[in-house]
């Protein structure tokens, strides 16, 4: 294949965050929203430089030893680190901008962002009693020149890098670390003022103002503060020591990534220079390293749990219970005669968790089996299936620990659950498990009924609340004989390893889900060499398997009509000829995040619909167990389409996804405005009547 003929993965990922970026910008967007968009910008690019940067690093490191052998990658993994630093400076800029703007209007709005040199006299008195009864106990200064190696530096934390000197002797500086201790005080404290006015200071401006007392023992009187933060490479390593079980691997490996190398030096670009180099020094940092000067403020993530100040301002939308469920008394007798497709956030979650309830407490289920990858912190589910098996229910949870930045949660879910005698799968060795689905047993007269559920988000209440996902509610015999194949491999892969081919219905990763794609794309291929109506329709989170980009590409090339949502990552090929840019390929970023992954084939008019838990990525496809399963009832089909046709239309929150990379947003001009999360509300609640 030639070098760089699709746009490289993660620059697309960036161009990503910029539609994110884009959402701060918007001034339709409600302030607290602008600020909120801001976090969510900022947390992204922490864990982008925590995974994706980490890696190419690592990258670098393993080319440089394959170029003394001879051997080359076909990607400088060294120039795409130089774009994407060159990408995040330019993006680090407009960042500052809309904050400096936002400030403005926070202004506008009474709400003042103050700092420890802008307080009242009672605002310094405040301060002063907060930082001794709330922040003194909370800190340990570290005076570090005294130390041999810099201490241990969280990653998820920032520092307040402090410069101390005296002013008979302003030769002699000495540094001083201090842990803004935001989890457990928080970012923001309100201060006293007027009533007419909100005033809001920031935890380390605190520590700011009190430097002069936290140092009063040691003589200083001059003081320069700058905050900080070090992100690491959060690759877990799992070593290959047969006699440590794989619990114990994680957890090693967990400790192991606290250690991890500095990926990313952010700084304020007003720091010190003595501080400043003496920090690259001991952190073993240089000009090849992602070193990012910025503002005053760093860890905008915070900035997602602003104080809620503002004015009143749009409710969001209700979520609504599906039609069919209003009346019944159980879920299950609904489930019994016909599927129902929920579509959240505008669908309540609760349908999931009433049903595993209902299964927990009745006395003809015998057993509950369902995968779980991200969880709430206080799980309804975990709580339910933990009720079935005190009930006697055989309950089985896969559980996946190396789902990445849960791994601490899921191993506290692991031993919660397994103390309540629920058995726990703990996955494949070199595969995640990222299928969404349930099965329940149970014995009704003399036959056997199972039924359960596909989704494809988290089966996690709090983040189905903002996550765009479908979840279909099924007791289809043979989407749950397949689910039941999925849970007979996980139990033992090595023993049933091939079973997961013996599914009919479902697509399944890592054996068929492929080799499937490829064939129903063949067919719309062939279908359009005939002459015949074609169409390919995909709504994904990322799309970065060039093997099918290509393909879809010639699909276009032939006449196929392709129509593309993907929120993230579009690898497309750079120079696409006019009859491959036959495609249509937009991106929506709104209020809710677009989750979920829907493939449409046209089928010469008989459709196929299918909602996924994968992407199409190599990663998914190939080296995770992964599952889309069709949509057979044919009212939930057009309601599918109907919800994607909508998305298509969009033409307020929609970008045009190209080589260029410019987030130009669809035009609206001469048309009805449709933004799709609104409509799409508003189609699903005229289905209610």
């Amino acid at each position: 294949m030639a070098k760089n003929i699709h746009v490289q993965r993660d620059i697309s990922w960036l161009s990503f965050n910029a539609r994110v970026l884009q959402e701060a910008n918007d001034v339709t967007v409600p302030l607290k929203e602008r600020i909120r968009f801001l976090g969510i910008f900022s947390n992204n690019l922490d864990e982008f430089f925590r995974v994706r940067v980490a890696t190419l690093k690592r990258m670098v490191e393993i080319n440089a030893k394959r170029k003394k052998a001879g051997i080359h990658l076909e990607e400088s993994p060294n120039e795409v680190l130089n774009e994407i630093l060159h990408v995040v400076l330019k993006q680090q800029n407009e960042f500052s901008r809309i904050w400096a703007n936002l400030l403005i209007e926070l202004k506008k709005n009474k709400i003042l962002l103050k700092n420890e040199n802008q307080l009242s006299k009672e605002q310094k008195v405040f301060v002063t009693e907060f930082f001794e009864n709330e922040v003194r106990s909370n800190i340990i200064p570290l005076m570090i020149e005294s130390l041999p190696e810099l201490p241990y530096l969280r990653e998820k934390s920032i520092y307040l890098g402090v410069v101390m000197q005296k002013k008979n002797s302003a030769y002699k500086e000495k540094y001083s670390l201090i842990e803004i201790p935001s989890k457990s005080l928080g970012r923001f404290v309100k201060l006293p003022s007027d009533g007419k006015e909100t005033h809001i200071i920031l935890l380390e401006d605190i520590i700011r103002f009190n430097l002069p007392y936290i140092f009063s023992y040691f003589g200083y009187d001059n003081f320069e503060s700058h905050i900080f933060k070090v992100t690491k490479d959060a690759e877990i390593d799992l070593d290959n020591d047969v006699s440590t079980s794989f619990v114990e691997k994680i957890q090693k490996g967990l400790k192991s990534r606290r250690k991890g190398k500095p990926v990313r030096f952010v700084y304020d670009k007003e720091m010190n220079s003595g501080l400043l180099n003496y920090l690259m020094k001991k952190l073993k940092l240089d000009n090849k390293s992602s070193i990012i000067p910025g503002g005053r403020i760093h860890n905008f993530k915070h900035f997602m749990d602003f104080p809620d100040v503002f004015p009143p301002q749009s409710k969001k939308l209700p979520a609504v219970l599906h039609p069919a469920l209003k009346k019944a008394i159980r879920v299950t007798d609904v489930i019994d005669k016909k599927d129902i497709l929920l579509h959240f956030p505008y669908h309540s979650f609760n349908p999931i968790i009433d049903l595993l309830r209902e299964a927990a407490i009745d006395p003809d289920v015998n057993s509950i089996r369902i995968t779980a990858y991200r969880l709430a912190s206080e799980s309804k589910v975990i709580n339910a299936l933990i009720n079935a098996a005190r009930n006697g229910k055989k309950v089985e949870v896969m559980l996946e620990l190396k789902a990445r930045f849960d791994e601490e949660a899921n191993l506290e879910w692991k031993s919660v659950l397994e103390e309540e005698g629920v058995r726990v799968l703990l996955g494949i060795r070199n595969m995640k498990v990222h299928a969404k689905v349930c099965v329940i047993k149970k014995r009704s007269g003399n036959k056997t009924v199972q039924y359960g559920f596909v989704s494809t988000g988290n089966l996690n209440e709090k983040t189905a609340k903002f996550y765009g996902d479908h979840c279909l509610l099924t007791s289809n015999r043979n989407i749950m004989a397949d689910i039941n194949r999925i849970f007979f491999y996980l139990e033992n892969p090595i023993q049933h390893e091939n079973i997961l081919m013996e599914c009919k219905t479902l697509l399944v990763s890592p054996v068929s889900m492929r080799k499937k794609i490829n064939e129903l794309i063949d067919k719309e291929i062939k279908e359009a060499k005939k002459g015949q109506p074609a169409s390919i329709t995909l709504k994904l989170n990322s799309f970065s398997d060039l093997t099918l980009i290509d393909k879809i590409a010639q699909a276009a090339s032939i006449g196929v009509e392709v129509n593309l949502i993907i929120r993230g990552i579009f690898s497309t090929k750079k120079h696409l000829k006019k009859t491959e840019n036959n495609i249509n390929a937009i991106s929506i970023v709104d209020e809710y995040l677009e989750h979920a992954r829907v493939l449409v084939f046209h089928n010469a008019g008989k459709a196929l619909v299918y909602i996924s838990s994968a992407d199409w990525m190599v990663r998914n496809l190939d080296h995770r167990v992964e599952a889309a399963c069709p949509i057979v009832d044919e009212e939930l089909k057009i309601e599918l389409m109907e919800i994607l046709k909508i998305q298509l239309q969009d033409n307020v929150k929609a970008r045009i996804l190209d080589t260029e990379l410019n987030n130009v947003y669809v035009s609206s001009q001469g048309k009805k405005k449709i933004r799709s999360q609104i409509e799409t509300y508003n189609y699903l609640i005229q289905k209610q009547s």
